[in-house]
């Protein structure tokens, strides 16, 4: 009787884990680069990298390919990306909202 009960608490917990791994989705802040296509955004992210031999801290730059459903990004915009299910060859993130217009 207890591997029956214990096995229904399992599957509940499969299902919980589904939930919380939604809520542990990436998220970037970074800068629009192009939005020349259609309801695509390229945004180019950067960090800061910490060189391993010298110890100067370099800035390293990383574009993602972004969804803008409502085509709503301009060049020099803040905004801020979430990952999500592949939605193309390249578009891996979606845009959460602008912090920021460009001036």
């Amino acid at each position: 009787m207890e591997t029956g009960n214990t096995g229904a608490g399992n599957q509940m917990g499969a299902d919980n884990n589904k939930g919380m791994e939604r809520n542990n989705r990436k998220e970037r802040i970074g800068t629009v680069v192009s939005n020349k296509m259609d309801k695509t955004v390229t945004v180019a992210v950067r960090r800061k990298v910490k060189h391993p031999i010298y110890g100067k801290f370099v800035n390293k730059t990383t574009k993602f390919v972004a969804a803008d459903d409502q085509n709503t990004c301009n060049p020099g915009d803040r905004i801020r990306i979430m990952e999500t299910r592949p939605l193309s060859k390249t578009k891996r993130w979606r845009l959460v909202e602008i912090i920021e217009r460009a001036k």
